[in-house]
């Protein structure tokens, strides 16, 4: 188990902190994303979400948690805390043991709660960038609900910042946390969010080496998607092809390419190309816009 050098220890034991956000609390006169940003600084939210499944279609978000962070472009520190916002949500379905054991939220807690969608709405505008630990599932279900969350840029802070290249040998938040040397009470939304702003931020790495500044870099980099077009059909080939990652969307298999970086992309095509082509490479590359990313 990899723990950052920095933890204080006596002997054999680690001294852990709990961390609990003390120092993210908003100030009055912050940039806005709207505003005529200047180059030196961005504004970026962070939001959680709890809810009633992991089903975007049937399942309904019973908790949002948000703040918004100013943070410098060049040195990655954290200028201010701009905006917050947290509130339970009846999702009118009943919440099921299961989702309360995970999230700690029951029927009762969210009797007559409702969401205040203009805020969530005002924070999620004038922000350049909307951060949350699994992307793909917190935008799966704000997007349905906020028609402006369709249009902005995500980051996933699981997918975008290289964990396992930084010595850690798993991408769970909490796991993340404590090997970088504090708890807290996970699965409630501003806990969550307040976590992973210190993680991202944490002071145990140097300024221009933190992980919200790979966070950053990686966002602003578009997706490629390879699609094995002219794939004639055999079993086989479509069962090796379906356990290298590929997902059948009704007429094609597909792959994303977490970065268009030619390295990792001609591999890709190399692969596919001995794999079910032969001589060339017959499938196609299509890059997905940056505002498209984890809409899946």
């Amino acid at each position: 188990m990899t723990f950052i050098s920095s933890i204080e220890r006596q002997g054999d034991n680690l001294n852990l902190y709990k961390y609990g956000g003390e120092d993210l609390k908003p100030s009055d006169d912050q940039p806005r994303s709207e505003e005529g940003q200047n180059d030196t600084v961005a504004v970026i939210c962070f939001l959680d979400l709890e809810t009633t499944g992991t089903d975007k279609l049937e399942d309904k978000i019973i908790e949002i948690a948000m703040r918004t962070i100013v943070i410098n472009k060049e040195t990655g520190r954290l200028v201010s805390v701009a905006a917050e916002y947290e509130s339970l949500q009846d999702p009118g379905i009943p919440i099921t043991e299961e989702a309360t054991l995970i999230n700690g939220i029951t029927n009762e807690m969210v009797m007559g709660k409702a969401i205040n969608w203009e805020t969530v709405e005002d924070m999620i505008e004038n922000a350049d960038l909307i951060v949350a630990h699994n992307a793909r599932f917190d935008r799966g279900f704000l997007d349905q609900c906020l028609p402006v969350s369709q249009d902005k840029i995500w980051a996933c802070s699981m997918m975008d910042i290289d964990w396992f290249r930084k010595g850690f040998t798993s991408s769970k938040q909490e796991l993340l946390c404590i090997w970088h040397g504090f708890y807290y009470d996970s699965h409630r939304g501003m806990n969550d969010v307040n976590a992973l702003i210190h993680l991202v931020t944490h002071p145990h790495y140097p300024e221009s080496e933190k992980p919200l500044f790979e966070l950053q870099a990686n966002a602003a980099r578009p997706y490629c998607k390879i699609i094995a077009r002219n794939f004639a059909y055999d079993p086989i080939l479509k069962d090796r092809v379906k356990a290298n990652g590929y997902r059948w969307d009704g007429n094609f298999w597909w792959k994303r390419i977490e970065y268009s970086r030619s390295d990792v992309l001609e591999t890709e095509k190399q692969w596919l190309t001995e794999t079910i082509y032969g001589d060339h490479f017959l499938g196609v590359i299509e890059e997905i816009p940056l505002t498209e990313k984890y809409k899946e």
